[in-house]
């Protein structure tokens, strides 16, 4: 196994999930201004900020250096949160829930990798992906 590369992907899902972090940091914030903020939203920022632990600590034990931003994706996924916040509640809904699919799918590419470790393809088919994909079901409850 490439220890490096695994090391890169796992870094670049760290990037995703800080990403996310900063995006529902955005909307709770917003969203606190005019309206009670829906407890789903609190509690998937939270998941996020444990998955930006997780993969932090599983790119220290391959020796690596943890991303310590969002790097480019974090600066589009703000523009989009703050474009989806100006325009309303279920527009800052359909955005999460964009980014939420966005990362299933970066999850579910670095599972079919052949360049990911198997520890760390058992962290996100365990943890990481179920998570996932239990906010994407949330959101769409609360996009209805």
């Amino acid at each position: 196994m490439n220890t490096q590369h695994c090391i890169e992907v796992c870094n670049r899902l760290l990037r995703g999930e800080q990403s996310a972090v900063d995006a529902y940091t955005k909307a709770i914030s917003t969203l606190e201004k005019d309206h009670t903020v829906p407890v789903e939203l609190i509690a998937i920022q939270k998941d996020h900020e444990e998955a930006v632990s997780m993969l932090a600590e599983n790119v220290r034990s391959m020796g690596g250096t943890p991303s310590t931003d969002a790097g480019a994706w974090g600066a589009f996924t703000s523009f989009v949160q703050g474009t989806a916040n100006l325009m309303g509640d279920k527009s800052a809904l359909t955005s999460l829930r964009a980014g939420e699919t966005a990362g299933k799918m970066d999850y579910e590419a670095a599972v079919q990798d052949e360049g990911v470790m198997s520890s760390c393809k058992e962290l996100i088919l365990t943890e990481l992906l179920p998570t996932t994909e239990r906010h994407i079901a949330s959101l769409d409850t609360l996009r209805i």
